[in-house]
């Protein structure tokens, strides 16, 4: 098979604040394999913490790569990925390779990939995120998000650098602007330990469903501790990378937050989905900074998730890649074989 690269930077709507920091633009890679006629399409976006994975850095380690993997057929899917990581590819970048290949498996077996993998089209409406600014902000998008989609849930950005009080302002804001969405929060692991128990005490009766990553996942005995004193159901994020990871947290969460550009693509997502029903866990689909390319891979195995997070397609001015359909809050693929996406 044979690879293409493009690098595109895609400029946001809005600028996009976390407790990491402020983004206002994303330069993803785009793959694309080649194979008897046949082209499947990939995407890998940045991940902004740990090991720098950037569409720079994506590119060099395939290119790399590439003498391993160019004689072998996209089908050859488990094959590829035990290369990719033989030459320490990154997962974001090992998964734009694994989603190409499934889109090409599904336009050679002529089904969309849903359908190839034995899985529904339907999905749970997908939340809409509103990041760290100021709560008159926050209460506008509120409205917006209130007024258009209705079925969306709210997720909202803590770890303010102003302290709780600033995430407890913001809350306020967007419930008063939107009283009857369900809210979700994600602090990005910007708590300690003692603010994330005081947190989800001061939420519990305020309307959230669940709080993801309180704490940084490099503190280890704050997770604990905030696990051992939630009163909320406490998803995990930055600590859950692959299947391999669930058994290890399990007795410190209540869900896990997948993500392709952690997982290293579709193959692994769903070993990872499997082990956490597996230990009883709820299961989450988010995203980094996908376009519908990514976001449509997410959108094809979204069917096996309790909640799910694909929205940083609507942040994207604009979005490269068309395809992609949303109704009544859920994000669904269209009906064209393998991924239904391609870029414009």
């Amino acid at each position: 098979m044979r690879l293409e690269f493009r690098r595109i930077v895609i400029q946001r709507k809005r600028p996009f604040r976390i407790s990491r920091g402020l983004s206002t633009e994303t330069e993803n890679l785009f793959v694309i394999v080649e194979h008897e006629g046949l082209s499947g399409l990939g995407e890998m976006a940045p991940v902004g913490y740990g090991e720098p994975q950037t569409a720079e850095t994506a590119q060099r380690d395939l290119t790399s790569a590439i003498p391993g993997i160019d004689s072998l057929e996209p089908s050859r899917l488990s094959r590829i990925e035990q290369v990719l990581m033989e030459h320490r590819v990154q997962p974001a970048a090992r998964a734009a390779v694994n989603i190409a290949c499934w889109d090409w498996l599904g336009k050679r077996a002529g089904l969309p990939l849903h359908r190839l993998l034995g899985l529904e089209r339907q999905t749970a409406a997908t939340s809409l995120t509103i990041g760290i600014c100021s709560p008159d902000e926050a209460r506008e998008q509120a409205k917006e998000i209130f007024m258009d989609h209705p079925e969306c849930a709210i997720k909202i950005k803590m770890g303010d650098q102003d302290g709780h009080e600033a995430d407890q302002l913001r809350f306020m804001a967007i419930q008063e602007a939107a009283p009857n969405s369900k809210l979700r929060i994600d602090a990005n692991g910007g708590w300690s330990s003692k603010v994330a128990i005081e947190m989800m005490r001061w939420l519990l009766h305020r309307g959230c469903e669940y709080v993801e990553q309180p704490v940084h996942h490099e503190d280890i005995p704050g997770i604990r501790d905030a696990a051992r004193h939630r009163c909320l159901p406490m998803f995990l994020d930055e600590n859950i990378h692959t299947a391999a990871d669930v058994p290890v947290w399990a007795d410190f969460c209540d869900g896990v937050n997948l993500k392709l550009m952690k997982t290293g693509g579709i193959s692994e997502a769903l070993r990872l989905v499997h082990t956490a029903r597996a230990l009883g866990k709820k299961v989450m689909i988010g995203c980094m900074s996908e376009s519908s390319v990514g976001i449509g891979a997410g959108a094809h195995i979204a069917s096996l998730f309790d909640y799910v997070d694909l929205d940083s397609q609507f942040n994207m001015n604009p979005d490269p890649a068309f395809g992609l359909l949303f109704d009544a809050g859920q994000v669904l693929p269209n009906s064209d074989p393998g991924l239904g996406v391609d870029l414009k």
